[in-house]
C-alpha cells in the first residue's frame, strides 16, 4: 500500500463586516496556489513569512510587514518564499464599496470603480499598513461586542474609509475627488442629537456632501478627533453630568449610550483619568 501524503498545512478563517460587499479572511498556509482571480479589490498584510506570486505587473515577491494588493479580474497565484509557509490577513471589497469612498454613496458609479487600478501588488507604505492593522483590529471588536454594534460599526468605517483613502490616493490611478461644501457643525449635531443611535460615516459625508475619507478628516481637523471618538467622548460627558446629579453607575451608562457599564468605565478613565466610581464618591464627598 502506498503511504498517504500528509496534505499542506492550511488554516482559515473568513470574517463578515458591517457592511455589504466587505468580508475579511486570515490565512495561514503552506499551500502553493494555482492561478486565479477575484471580483472585488484586495488588500492585506503578510504577517509572517513571504511569498512569491505572479501579478498583473509580473512576479513580485513579499516579505513579512509588506502589503500586498489585488485589482479585480487580475489573475495571481502565490507559494512559499525562503519558508515552509506564510500568514496573511486580508480585505476584500466589491467595486461598488471603492465608488462610494470615492463621493458616490449610492453605489451607482460602479463603473467609476472599475476603472480603478491599484498600481502596485506589493505596497510598502508605514502609514497605510497602520491603519489597515487598526481596521483589523476595529472588526474584531465588533465582532465581539454585539452590544455596542453601532458605534463599533462607525469606527470600523472610519478605518475602512481611511485605508481606501490612503490606498486611492498614494496607491492608484483614480483621480483626485473635488471638495464641496463641509459643514462640520452639522456633523457634530448630528452626532450629538442622539448619543444612542450613532449615525454610518456615509450620513455623515452625504450631510456634508463630502466623500467619506473627505469627511472623516474635516471633521478631525475641525475638532480634534475622528467622528467615533468625538460621539465616544461626548457620552463620557453625559455620563459624567448623571452621575453628578446622582444616577448610579448602570443608569448612567444606559442613558448615555454605553453598551454596558464596564464600557463606560473604560471611556471615562480613558478622558478623565479616574473611574466613574472615583466620581462618584468625589461628587459624594460634596466637592
Amino acid at each position: 500500500m502506498r503511504p498517504m501524503k500528509t496534505p499542506p498545512d492550511h488554516r482559515s478563517q473568513v470574517f463578515g463586516s458591517p457592511w455589504d460587499g466587505v468580508h475579511g479572511t486570515w490565512i495561514d498556509s503552506a499551500r502553493h496556489y494555482g492561478r486565479h482571480w477575484h471580483a472585488t479589490y484586495g488588500l492585506g498584510l503578510l504577517e509572517h513569512g513571504a511569498q512569491s506570486s505572479a501579478s498583473g505587473r509580473g512576479t513580485v515577491d513579499a516579505y513579512a510587514g509588506d502589503l500586498i494588493a489585488t485589482n479585480p479580474g487580475e489573475v495571481h497565484d502565490g507559494r512559499p518564499l525562503g519558508g515552509p509557509s506564510r500568514r496573511w490577513r486580508m480585505v476584500y471589497l466589491e467595486p461598488a464599496v471603492i465608488a462610494g469612498m470615492q463621493g458616490d454613496a449610492t453605489g451607482m458609479g460602479v463603473g467609476m470603480a472599475a476603472d480603478v487600478e491599484l498600481v502596485r501588488p506589493v505596497i510598502r507604505d508605514a502609514r497605510l499598513g497602520d491603519t489597515l492593522r487598526r481596521l483589523f483590529a476595529r472588526l474584531d471588536g465588533w465582532r465581539t461586542a454585539p452590544g455596542a454594534r453601532g458605534v463599533e460599526a462607525l469606527a470600523c468605517e472610519e478605518s475602512l474609509a481611511e485605508v481606501c483613502g490612503l490606498l486611492l490616493d498614494a496607491h492608484s490611478t483614480a483621480l483626485p475627488v473635488r471638495e464641496i461644501g463641509g459643514d462640520m457643525r452639522l456633523l457634530r449635531e448630528r452626532l450629538a442629537d442622539d448619543l444612542h443611535a450613532a449615525p454610518s460615516l456615509d450620513e455623515l459625508a452625504a450631510m456634508a456632501g463630502l466623500s467619506k475619507y473627505q469627511a472623516l478628516r474635516r471633521f478631525e481637523k475641525a475638532y480634534g478627533v475622528p467622528p467615533h471618538a468625538w460621539l465616544l467622548l461626548q457620552r463620557a460627558e453625559r455620563a459624567r453630568a448623571l452621575i453628578r446629579r446622582g444616577a448610579s453607575l448602570a443608569d448612567a451608562a444606559a442613558a448615555s449610550g454605553f453598551a454596558d457599564q464596564s464600557h463606560m468605565t473604560r471611556i471615562f478613565g480613558r478622558q478623565f483619568g479616574f473611574t466613574p466610581g472615583a466620581w462618584q464618591r468625589g461628587v459624594g464627598g460634596g466637592f
